[in-house]
């Protein structure tokens, strides 16, 4: 079941589930604007566009386009120029959260990370001898 919530967009109470974090008039305004998106990519002229020509074209803000990327509404297999932005660098990517570089750099830290906890935990082995004290 959901929960009681406000809008992200325009505030009005709703019922939030995991389908939905908006209210019903606000994605009923989200649906036309995938539409109007949709149909403008669909045209064969358009389907090279570019993130900034798709906005241009629609009059859609580029958060929702992103927005209906991320959930895989739009595939981009079908728009070679299209992307988005790499969470932590902004390099346009195609697919994940984080471009080849960023990934690699992030897997290099996780091992050094690895190497140290485990150099770490090899020179901390000492004997620990503890002692009992029977009155107390």
């Amino acid at each position: 079941m959901g929960e009681l919530a406000n809008c992200s967009k325009c505030h009005a109470l709703f019922i939030k589930t995991k389908f939905r974090d908006i209210c019903d008039a606000c994605y009923k305004e989200e649906e036309k604007a995938f539409e109007t998106v949709y149909n403008f990519l669909r045209k064969r002229e358009n389907r090279t566009a570019t993130l900034t020509e798709v906005v241009k074209g629609t009059g859609v803000s580029e958060e929702l386009i992103l927005k209906f990327i991320r959930q895989r509404r739009i595939q981009l297999t079908h728009y070679p120029n299209l992307g988005y932005s790499c969470e932590k660098c902004g390099t346009i990517i195609r697919e994940g959260k984080l471009c080849e570089n960023c990934t690699m750099e992030l897997k290099r830290e996780i091992e050094r990370l690895h190497k140290y906890n485990e150099e770490k935990s090899q020179g901390n082995r000492q004997a620990t001898y503890y002692s009992f004290d029977p009155e107390k």
